[in-house]
């Protein structure tokens, strides 16, 4: 947070504007404090008068993406979060951010293409992987989650999120014993697991 912060004003002096700048980061304290008492819309309504004076700055829609995905708002955060991938079209964290909405409103297939697209640019990455094999699984595709994540444990074996993800990949397929294998494995790595434990009563 203060290497953002810090980042924020140096941004702000360079363009001559010291008092700004203080606005600026004063701002974006005031939302992160909201923030942490789950202060949503008080924590947005903080960070709105910098992205009305700058609707193109990539960290401000960044977060107001992230600030209206906790609020529930899951419309406001897509738009911002589209917002921020047309300024940084490159940035990973925006498209990850995007798939946010799009679980918690459970649009699968949009979850899908937009971790497909995280992927082709970068492989092996830890969350859009394991992204990709959530939607793919809840579209009754566990075959082809199953295959993203055994690919995925080739480069982190002990991952529980990867394991766990393996396990109800299998089990939707039927393959309960190697299922529970998995879940056992699970269990080793970290003994509290509730989903592994749930598994294992079935």
């Amino acid at each position: 947070m203060k290497k953002v912060l810090f980042t924020l004003v140096l941004t702000f002096f360079l363009m001559g504007s010291s008092a700004l700048a203080l606005n600026v980061q004063q701002a974006f304290r005031d939302s992160y404090r909201y923030e942490k008492m789950a202060s949503y819309q008080d924590a947005i309504d903080a960070l709105l008068p910098v992205y009305q004076k700058y609707p193109k700055f990539y960290l401000v829609n960044l977060r107001l993406g992230w600030l209206y995905y906790l609020a529930g708002k899951y419309r406001n955060s897509i738009d911002y979060y589209e917002k921020a991938l047309s300024i940084k079209p490159s940035s990973f964290e925006a498209l990850l951010g995007l798939s946010l909405p799009y679980m918690a409103q459970k649009n699968w297939p949009k979850v899908e293409e937009l971790m497909r697209r995280l992927i082709r640019e970068d492989t092996y990455n830890y969350y859009g992987n394991l992204r990709l094999a959530i939607a793919l699984r809840l579209q009754n595709k566990a075959d082809h989650a199953e295959r993203v994540m055994r690919k995925m444990l080739q480069r982190y074996p002990t991952s529980v999120l990867f394991l766990v993800e393996l396990g109800q990949d299998l089990w939707w397929q039927g393959k309960q014993n190697e299922a529970r294998r998995v879940f056992r494995q699970v269990l080793l790595l970290s003994p509290e697991n509730i989903v592994a434990k749930n598994y294992l009563k079935k």
